[in-house]
């Protein structure tokens, strides 16, 4: 059906750009009711919608539905009866309708604020774990497919204007690997505003310190606005290179986005042994 083709093709676009959609599925119908078995409809976090499984309250019924499932992640199925609108139900045609509602999660998407060496190595490892790798800087000539070829998005602006130019919602990791304290306390507060799953911070420990310091100091940032950030940046595996700097990123996004622990695993306890049939 046409119709659906419309829903599959928003599904995948949808994809593309990192942006979670429900798809809620008509799976079942009796007697009269407005749309039939197979009947697809697409609903996007803010409640728009492409297709229909009805129209009406039911519909609207099923559009919340698929907002939840897009926050809980959850797949689930409703069910309606239309027979009175006086005894609550969403309609009046004198059938019954089930709807299978499914969120299609997009790949969580990895923003690398800095094209440097450590951002190009990061992009590269970020793509090989199924992210989904939007490239920043405010140098185009860091920022581009020929430098660092591959990505899904190169976005050259100032870093505290990525989270205008990036959708960052709470499936997406940033990394910010900048090249020092007076740009990260314009770029901190920005983020800190966004959804994100995760913010990382590239520097040492005594260039964090200064970066709290200022951040208290000039942008009025409080201990507990800055626990939201990861910084120092990575797991430590004293790494030297970008690649190994990169390895130390991505195991700490890993890590948190698993519910990991970060230690060896030989340090996990013993094994369980299998007994003896």
């Amino acid at each position: 059906m046409i119709e659906n083709r419309a829903v599959f093709e928003t599904a995948l676009e949808a994809e593309s750009k990192g942006q979670p959609v429900a798809l809620a599925t008509v799976i079942q119908a009796t007697g009269s009711v407005p749309r039939h078995e197979g009947s697809k409809m697409l609903v996007r976090s803010d409640g728009s919608i492409v297709g229909t499984v009805g129209g009406g309250k039911m519909e609207a019924l099923v559009i919340e539905e698929g907002q939840r499932a897009i926050i809980d992640g959850k797949a689930r199925t409703v069910s309606y009866a239309l027979n009175d609108l006086k005894a609550g139900d969403p309609g009046i045609c004198g059938g019954t309708v089930q709807v299978f509602i499914e969120p299609l999660a997009s790949p969580p998407t990895l923003v690398v604020i800095g094209g440097g060496h450590v951002g190009k190595a990061l992009g590269e490892l970020g793509k090989w774990s199924g992210f989904r790798v939007i490239l920043t800087d405010d140098r185009a000539e860091y920022c581009n497919p020929t430098v660092a070829p591959g990505l899904d998005g190169y976005v050259v602006c100032k870093p505290e204007q990525v989270a205008d130019q990036v959708s960052i919602n709470p499936q997406t990791y940033v990394a910010a690997v900048t090249r020092g304290l007076p740009i990260d306390v314009d770029l901190i507060p920005s983020l800190l505003k966004t959804s994100a799953a995760y913010i990382g911070l590239i520097g040492s420990r005594r260039r964090w310190a200064l970066t709290i310091k200022a951040l208290k100091e000039q942008r009025g940032l409080t201990e507990a606005d800055l626990q939201r950030v990861y910084a120092p940046i990575g797991l430590e595996l004293n790494g030297e290179t970008p690649q190994e700097i990169a390895v130390s990123i991505m195991a700490e996004i890993t890590m948190l986005r698993r519910g990991g622990t970060g230690q060896p695993m030989k340090w996990m306890g013993e094994p369980e042994v299998a007994s003896a049939i």
